[in-house]
């Protein structure tokens, strides 16, 4: 066995089952190792695209999902995908090629340093040094990923440790100079004591074994007072965000958690669709006239960022309560009244033991009020989404998405203005049932995502909704969709322009310069590349087009609806800061 068995071997007791990947010589035995030993290989055009895809089986599977790169421009290209997994907190590894141990800082080919780089932007970073220390980095990496507040982790691993021992001597033999003189002599000891170094105790059989990794519980008296509160209010409200899914195995329990714990719950994030496309508790739309008219928030696995306009959404007179895995994000722009320093579900779980299921009663009217609100924003959208135009309206191009949208299935959302526009009508299904990026509003994470859903979900359509300058990232990849038999379903909302910045820019500045875009024929680029291609341009073709994008992704097809649109003012004022 070599390194790159030996990380293989690592890899599969783990629990991986994709290994995403552009090829590099850095890194090939890895890729060699993987598929000797049955882990499925996914070769992508674009190595953000590779930890994007990892991002999304460690979101959907509770284990963190695995990319290699080669060197230099390799790891260099994957570092937006990566501080999006880190602002995220998704638990994925990545293993980095590098120039030989012998060659470092001497101007080998893509020799940069590569941890000063990812050292900031993950929770662990490493540069193995030998190839007994590439197993035990890794089995490091995955317990760190995963514990704690989940995030990437960087695993560096230089090409003299990957390959047979002999084929690594044969190389340091061509570098060695033949001379008798003093500095000849010096250089041939020099790397005849580097390659017994890097492979000393590398025939060791290999530790392979799982560290288990537990989640912090709640602290039980936290639970209590929580619970007391939660019995005494009369306006309490309920956010859910992504951390309270980080074990995906639980989503079930987290679902009927809320559900008993009876509280009108807003949810963001990986936590959409938690409860169903139409639960009772679920409200959607007016979540800021909600909170600051709550008596009471429980914010489970949500920091008072930006999106909570950095906790003045809460009122002052409202009592807090936060559970978060993160000691920063829980007191993060507000302190809470009641802190809990512990898994958000886990939180959710305990709570919902603790509380008093005949409690709810007492809410009644606040339910009904968040209803009607709920109702008469629904009105306003249908409204909207009756008004006509040159091409497609946005709004009515959502309800019929949402319309077509089977019970198995998996939304991407990679985008501005057109996402920003589904978030508020296309409903998920089921509980993960809707994968965005995050805090950090990464564009160009949509064909990655879409490939890890996928390979997850065989089972699930998988639809990709693209803004046309999203879609610009990730065209490329319909030639992965096509190698792998990948048959997502993308629309795009091709409305000419960067919507969202062009809105208020032209409205402050009176300039839409660098926001204008063109009608492109983005189907005609997914066709090319192997896949079906639609043209949607006029409202009464929607569903015959979905229904086409459909029936080609049941046969094993990528599919990409290029939707001419309408421009509108649905999301005026939506530029956040």
């Amino acid at each position: 066995m070599n390194g790159g068995d030996n990380i293989a071997q690592v890899l599969r007791a783990h629990g991986v089952e994709f290994l995403f990947t552009l090829c590099g010589g850095h890194i090939s035995p890895i890729l060699k190792g993987a598929k000797d030993i049955g882990i499925r290989v996914i070769d992508v055009r674009h190595e953000a695209t590779a930890v994007f895809a990892a991002d999304a089986v460690a979101r959907l599977t509770g284990i963190p999902g695995v990319a290699a790169v080669t060197a230099g421009p390799g790891v260099t290209n994957t570092i937006t995908a990566v501080k999006n997994a880190q602002l995220a907190q998704s638990p994925v590894v990545l293993l980095g090629g590098a120039a030989a141990t012998v060659l470092a800082g001497r101007g080998a080919l893509q020799d940069i340093d590569q941890m000063a780089l990812f050292e900031p932007h993950v929770k662990w970073a490493h540069a193995a040094k030998r190839v007994r220390d590439l197993a035990p980095a890794l089995r490091q990496a995955f317990q760190t990923a995963k514990a704690g507040v989940p995030g990437p982790v960087f695993v560096e691993c230089p090409v003299d440790l990957l390959y047979d021992e002999a084929v690594i001597r044969e190389w340091y033999a061509a570098s060695t100079p033949r001379g008798n003189a003093l500095t000849d002599r010096v250089v041939r000891a020099y790397l005849n004591r580097q390659a017994r170094r890097i492979f000393a105790g590398s025939d060791a059989p290999v530790d392979d074994s799982v560290a288990a990794v537990k989640a912090l519980s709640p602290s039980p008296g936290v639970v209590a007072r929580a619970a007391r509160r939660i019995a005494k209010a009369e306006r309490p409200l309920l956010v859910v965000g992504s951390q309270a899914l980080v074990d995906s195995r639980r989503a079930d329990a987290v679902a009927a958690a809320v559900e008993s714990i009876g509280i009108p719950v807003y949810l963001s994030g990986m936590a959409r669709g938690l409860m169903g496309a139409a639960h009772p508790l679920h409200r959607r739309h007016q979540r800021r006239n909600a909170l600051r008219e709550a008596d009471l928030v429980l914010l489970a696995g949500v920091p008072s960022d930006f999106r909570l306009d950095y906790g003045r959404h809460v009122r002052r007179s409202a009592c807090l309560i936060s559970a978060n895995r993160s000691r920063i994000d829980l007191k993060r722009n507000r302190r809470p009244d009641i802190a809990a320093l512990a898994d958000a579900g886990l939180f959710l779980l305990a709570l919902a033991d603790q509380l008093d299921a005949r409690s709810g009663g007492n809410w009644v009217e606040w339910r009904a009020l968040l209803l009607a609100r709920d109702t008469e924003r629904e009105a306003e959208i249908d409204d909207s989404a009756a008004r006509s135009g040159g091409f497609i309206n946005p709004v009515g191009l959502c309800r019929c998405l949402d319309a077509e949208l089977p019970d198995n299935s998996v939304i991407v959302a990679d985008g501005g203005d057109f996402v920003g526009t589904a978030s508020y009508i296309v409903k998920p299904r089921k509980p993960l049932g809707w994968l965005d990026p995050g805090v950090f509003g990464t564009l160009g994470c949509g064909a990655g995502f879409a490939l890890g859903a996928s390979l997850c979900r065989p089972d699930h359509d998988v639809w990709i909704l693209f803004g046309d300058g999203a879609v610009g990232y990730a065209l490329a990849e319909f030639d992965t969709f096509v190698r792998h038999r990948i048959p997502v379903i993308a629309v795009v909302g091709n409305d000419a322009s960067w919507a969202q910045i062009a809105r208020e820019q032209v409205k402050m500045l009176d300039d839409d310069v660098g926001t204008v875009l063109a009608r492109s024929n983005y189907h005609e680029v997914a066709a090319a590349l192997g896949g079906q291609g639609v043209l949607l341009q006029y409202p009464e073709q929607t569903a015959a087009c979905l229904q086409e994008a459909r029936a080609a992704a049941s046969e094993g097809v990528p599919v990409l609806v290029n939707a001419w649109l309408d421009q509108t003012d649905f999301r005026e004022g939506s530029l956040s800061m």
